[in-house]
């Protein structure tokens, strides 16, 4: 398939062939829940922690003696019931993560691109590179394209570009190495440069199993 190419005024200059599988594909919903979820999850910190009964502040001593004061038998106040004193089972510094399998985050990966793409919200666009950093610049663009919530896909080395959308609170800048699920849905519209647009299809491109082929040539076959 061919994916339009526009400036940075939103009007055609040329199209660029991508793999349909990248950008055309059928959208998998289930495939976003799975893997935004282990995103987030693999963001999550775990520094939670409670202190057991030995790391409690306090003397080990018995609050009082064991018989004749009337009141229950006490070992230590650093015990849970204590005021003051240790958490039972109370959370503890771990990691929440998880790992993916890597073709589930390539599939939705091309789900979220097929997905933006349909709803035309995806833009290649060439010639985006400031002289500079200019922040109302890239307001301007965006306006064109009347992109409020956007995110810029471009390579490392488009360093005013990046400097440029930086600032504004409701766009992103990401590497074409940093791509992901989450920010694509996140964002209302996706603008990826046109130097990085074949290496994202080139990547993300589906690869034909040895079954499919073989059972194209038998499909060729049986048509002679």
């Amino acid at each position: 398939m061919k994916l339009d190419i526009v400036d940075t005024h939103n009007k055609k200059v040329g199209d660029v062939e991508v793999a349909d599988s990248v950008f055309g594909g059928r959208v998998k919903p289930w495939l976003f829940y799975e893997v935004v979820k282990a995103q987030m999850a693999n963001r999550r910190a775990g520094t939670h922690s409670t202190k057991t009964i030995d790391e409690v502040r306090g003397t080990g001593k018995k609050p009082f003696r064991q018989k004749g004061t009337g009141r229950a038998r006490q070992g230590s106040n650093r015990a849970p019931h204590m005021r003051g004193g240790t958490v039972v089972h109370g959370p503890r510094p771990r990691s929440h993560g998880w790992i993916v399998p890597k073709k589930m985050v390539q599939g939705a990966l091309r789900s979220a691109l097929a997905l933006r793409q349909s709803e035309a919200k995806l833009h290649v666009v060439q010639g985006w590179a400031p002289a500079a950093p200019k922040t109302k610049e890239a307001i301007a663009v965006l306006s064109r394209f009347e992109a409020g919530k956007a995110l810029v896909v471009g390579s490392k080395s488009e360093i005013n570009l990046m400097k440029s959308i930086r600032n504004l609170p409701s766009s992103k800048f990401l590497p074409v190495e940093a791509l992901n699920v989450y920010d694509i849905l996140h964002h209302d519209h996706l603008f990826i440069s046109e130097s990085v647009i074949a290496g994202i299809s080139e990547r993300l491109a589906v690869q034909t199993s040895r079954r499919d082929v073989l059972a194209h040539e038998n499909a060729a076959k049986r048509g002679q």
